[in-house]
């Protein structure tokens, strides 16, 4: 039987952790761009199906691409950041299930064939897998701050546009500077949201 966690580690992945809005200059290096993916990749899926990819926007070019598709009230803090992440859901994810999920010799077809099907994995899964670099993010010490406050047919168009992908939701990742964070909002209670039956 595995044991809990430290309280120290709780505390950076959940209970202290914030969602930033200012980050420091302080770059964000290949090597913790990979190793945040090599940690994030193990998050599971339904039938291993990965639909989510990832563009790690940090280059000037490159971010003023992303400027025009932004909500205005969060293109300041997405200039500043010293990484964005595009979090998109690949419409065609079950072309990898042959490799990927060999325990269903009819897997691919499965979703090939119904596209509504094939839509709502990508969205859940591509979601799920969001969240799972925001943890992995957090737990190599990095800070977050998750967006949807921008036009997704737009940004689609500027980073997509053989029409494959398609944007989730967006990160700012860096270190954070908490003068920019906003009081912490309140979270609701057990009994308002859950129950055991």
């Amino acid at each position: 039987m595995k044991a809990a966690v430290s309280d120290d580690v709780l505390q950076q992945a959940f209970l202290a952790a914030r969602t930033f809005n200012s980050f420091s200059p302080r770059p964000v290096d290949d090597a913790t761009v990979l190793r945040l993916y090599d940690l994030l990749r193990w998050g599971p899926t339904s039938m291993n199906c990965q639909p989510a990819r990832y563009v790690f926007v940090r280059s000037t070019e490159a971010k003023a691409r992303l400027t025009n598709t932004l909500a205005a009230g969060n293109v300041a803090k997405t200039m500043a950041a010293p990484l964005t992440v595009i979090v998109a859901m690949d419409t065609q994810f079950y072309e990898h299930l042959p490799s990927q999920f060999p325990h269903s010799a009819n897997a691919r077809d499965t979703f090939a064939n119904n596209a509504e099907l094939a839509r709502s994995t990508a969205f859940r899964n591509s979601t799920l897998q969001g969240a799972y670099l925001i943890m992995a993010a957090r737990l190599l010490g990095l800070d977050c701050g998750p967006m949807s406050g921008f036009d997704a047919d737009k940004l689609n168009a500027e980073f997509f546009p053989d029409g494959r992908y398609k944007a989730n939701f967006l990160v700012n990742l860096g270190y954070g500077d908490p003068e920019g964070n906003h009081p912490r909002g309140p979270r609701l209670a057990f009994d308002e949201v859950a129950r055991i039956l």
